[in-house]
């Protein structure tokens, strides 16, 4: 597997925990535990944009990994 396939393995990975984070948040009754699991999914987000960032990086210094 390539380097762009694993980066773009990898954020989909996160987009999955994101939504499980979701799933948690919306399902749990308990106040506290939603709140934590919102503040995860924010943590989710920023590693998905720096992730997201990477993959354009990729596509720009790598002629192989343009569209992956």
């Amino acid at each position: 597997m390539t380097v762009g396939a694993n980066v773009k393995q990898c954020l989909a990975t996160l987009k999955s925990i994101e939504a499980g984070l979701s799933t948690l948040a919306s399902n749990s009754s308990d106040e506290e535990a939603q709140r934590l699991f919102h503040e995860q999914m924010i943590v989710m987000e920023e590693i998905k944009e720096d992730i997201m960032k990477r993959v354009g990086e990729l596509e720009q210094e790598e002629e192989q990994y343009k569209g992956f």
